[in-house]
Order: structure tokens, then C-alpha cells, then sequence
């Protein structure tokens, strides 16, 4: 008998690593499918295999997999980040496996498009308006009203979101967008839109159910950064009802509604406003949290959907989890990072999670890869939990030395 194998396109450098770790715990054999395997250090550490296949082309992906066929029983094909899961599901289409709609997917993708599918359904949005041009981005700015929300209209990790407060700080990002430093993998594309002021949120879903709804809160502006994340969130029965209602309207509008949904919210005067709709789990370490604070496993229920089993969404048990990041706050060369078994090895801490190594480079960016690593913490309550984390985060020092400028 063909031994099972699950095909992932493209792996995340973070999230990734949980597909493959709990693929080979349900028994399946991972393969990765990359256009540079080597981008993911875990795949040499834990020998997974993979192959080096073009992932833009449709075409080699599909010869990839009928080849792959002919020495495995492909059980199922899944993706983790936004850029190529509408791709993963025009494969499933293409080889008869469960997967996401790829029109829903792609939909949510183009921010923009987004947008105006949540807004003609009467879906609570910022106001917003698209650019191509630096013109286009101060007339829509003028119109809409400073400060305002600037980013590219596709992208995910808050890269080249920046919060704009003046006219000043719109052209400098216009500029960074539209000068070469920003990465378009698409004509350029730039969506401004009011700044929904109010505390965060994000409901992390499977099919049309809300398992989860975490707070969590970024870093000084003008970027967005998180800082910490906690679930569930203080929320009262209605708060909890109203982002619950709003959320299966987005699946609704989108059409999504098959395996995991993250939405992103602020609790504006408005009550919740939607933010982001992701066709996908949260990045790690939300999934661990969430398993931490309810008992179930994302990764796992998302896995079984794929290949075709039955998932099972009933809580395990209530606590709270929290991770807090530790960030770069500036630029230089990692001399040393010391504490992380100390802080391991306080009671109640599940991970301590490092994304660098002393003599790294460090290039701050103002979103996700300015995290240098996490603390993940959990316990029957909210104070508790606070408290962990606290005394882990207390044991973890490291330093800094800026470049030399020459």
C-alpha cells in the first residue's frame, strides 16, 4: 500500500514548521513543494522532504503532483500563507482532493476587492480608496480625511502598513511603496483607508464556527507590530455575539466558509469594524493558544478537513494564553541573547521561541520580521497568565550593537 503523503505548497517560515511537525504526528508524510526549499531551515532539521518546483506555475505544480502520485497516495494538498493558497485550491480542484475555493481565496487577497465584497454587503469597513500613483494616494488621503491607514493592496505581516498622520509622513510612504523598496509580486496596487481607532481583536474560525476570539496589542505607531496577544479576549457575552455576527457575515459576503478564517477587528463607536479577512489559520503562535487556552488544534482539525477525515471542534478546556514578542527596536548586529531556558523554565511557560541567533544582522521593517522571538504562557486565569509571562520575559536579555557607520 502507498504510504499517505500530505503536499504542501510553500511552507511559511514560521507557521509552516507546525504543518509538518503535526502531519507526521497524524502518520501522513509531509512533502514540501518550493521555489527555494532552502528558505525553510526546519525541513533540513527534521528531514522532511521537499522538492524545488516553480510554485507561480499552475502548470509544473500539477506535474509535480501526478508525478509525485505514482509512488504515493496523495491524501491531501494545503497551503499555509496567503500568496499561494488560492493555488492549493485549484489543485485540489484539478485532482479531486477537499480545498478551499480558489475565487474566495483570491478575493480576499486583493485587499481591495475585499473591501468593497464586505461593503456591499453592509459589512462595517473603514472607508477606503485604491492609488496606483503618489497623486492618488494624497487625493484619497484629502478625501477620506488624516490621519489615514496606507498599504499595499496585497501582502500580509503588516509589511509596508504605516499609519500616516500628515501630508508629510503620506509622501514619505508613498514614495517607500513606489520607489523600489517595497517587494510588488503585482503592479503596484496601494489601498488607503481611515484609521479605525479601538482595541484589536481576531476571530480565529473553522468552517462558519467561532472557536476563538484573541486581543492583542501592537507596538508605537506609525507601524504594527504585536507586542502581545491573549485569548480569549475580555469580551462581554454581547461584545463576543456582535464580532461573532459580523464575522460569519464576512464569510457570507466572501464566500468562504471551508476550513480556517482569520478576521481581524476594531472596536470602534461604530462597535466592530473589520480590518482584514485571512483565508487561513493566524500565524504562529497563534495556533499553539489557541490550543493552549481552549484545547483545540488547529493545525490537526485543519489537517484532517484537508485529507478528507472529520474534524472534531469540541473544547478541551478554558484557560488563558498569552505570547508576548520580543521586537527589534533598532538596527545593528545581535551580540548575545541570554535567559531563554531560565525563562523555559518558569512554571506555566509552554515555548520560548528564538528567531535569531547571536552575530545575526538585525534590519528593523516596522511589521513581523522585526520579531526577534515569543513567550508563550498559559494558566486557569488572565492575572496568572499576565504574571508568567512577566517573570519569563524579566529572564531574557540581549543587546544590540549598532553598525559601525563608515
Amino acid at each position: 500500500m502507498a504510504r499517505k503523503a500530505l503536499i504542501l505548497v510553500e511552507g511559511g517560515a514560521r507557521t509552516g514548521e507546525l504543518y509538518v511537525q503535526t502531519a507526521e504526528r497524524l502518520g501522513i508524510h509531509p512533502i514540501m513543494l518550493s521555489a527555494d526549499p532552502a528558505q525553510y531551515d526546519y525541513l533540513v532539521a527534521q528531514n522532511i522532504e521537499s522538492i524545488r518546483v516553480d510554485t507561480g506555475d499552475l502548470d509544473a505544480l500539477i506535474r509535480e503532483c501526478s508525478r509525485l502520485r505514482a509512488t504515493y497516495d496523495i491524501a491531501g494538498i494545503t497551503g499555509v500563507g496567503d500568496l499561494f493558497y488560492a493555488t492549493v485550491g485549484k489543485l485540489c480542484r484539478y485532482f479531486d482532493l477537499p480545498g478551499p475555493n480558489p475565487a474566495s481565496v483570491e478575493r480576499c487577497c486583493d485587499k481591495f476587492t475585499q473591501r468593497q465584497f464586505l461593503a456591499e454587503a453592509g459589512v462595517p469597513v473603514p472607508a477606503y480608496r485604491v492609488a496606483a500613483n503618489a497623486a492618488d494616494v494624497e487625493s484619497s488621503a484629502g478625501e477620506i480625511g488624516l490621519p489615514v491607514i496606507v498599504k499595499p493592496a496585497a501582502g500580509s505581516g503588516s509589511r509596508g502598513v504605516r499609519l500616516c498622520r500628515n501630508v508629510e509622513e503620506l509622501a514619505e510612504h508613498a514614495a517607500y511603496l513606489l520607489g523600489g523598496k517595497h517587494i510588488w509580486r503585482s503592479s503596484p496596487s496601494i489601498l488607503v483607508e481611515e484609521f479605525a481607532e479601538g482595541p484589536y481583536y481576531c476571530a480565529e474560525i473553522m468552517g462558519n464556527e467561532v472557536i476563538a476570539i484573541a486581543a492583542a496589542d501592537f507596538g508605537p505607531p506609525p507601524h504594527f507590530v504585536f507586542h502581545e496577544c491573549i485569548y480569549p479576549a475580555a469580551l462581554t457575552d454581547d461584545e463576543h455575539r456582535r464580532i461573532a455576527d459580523v464575522s460569519r457575515s464576512c464569510l457570507q459576503a466572501l464566500g468562504l466558509g471551508w476550513g480556517p478564517t482569520c478576521i481581524e477587528f476594531r472596536w470602534t463607536k461604530r462597535g466592530p469594524v473589520v480590518i482584514e479577512v485571512n483565508p487561513r489559520l493566524s500565524g504562529a503562535p497563534g495556533p499553539q493558544l489557541v490550543q493552549l487556552a481552549c484545547g483545540i488544534d488547529l493545525v490537526a482539525e485543519h489537517i484532517k478537513l484537508v485529507i478528507g477525515d472529520k474534524w472534531n471542534l469540541r473544547r478541551g478546556h478554558s484557560h488563558f494564553a498569552a505570547a508576548r514578542f520580543l521586537v527589534a527596536d533598532r538596527d545593528g548586529t545581535l551580540e548575545w541573547i541570554k535567559g531563554d531556558s531560565e525563562a523555559a523554565a518558569v512554571p506555566g511557560v509552554s515555548e520560548v521561541k528564538l528567531y535569531v541567533r547571536p552575530k545575526a544582522s538585525i534590519v528593523t521593517k516596522g511589521d513581523l520580521r522585526d520579531w526577534i522571538g515569543y513567550v508563550v504562557a498559559a494558566s486557569p486565569s488572565l492575572a496568572e497568565t499576565e504574571a508568567i509571562l512577566e517573570r519569563a520575559v524579566e529572564l531574557l536579555s540581549l543587546s544590540i550593537k549598532p553598525d559601525t557607520v563608515t
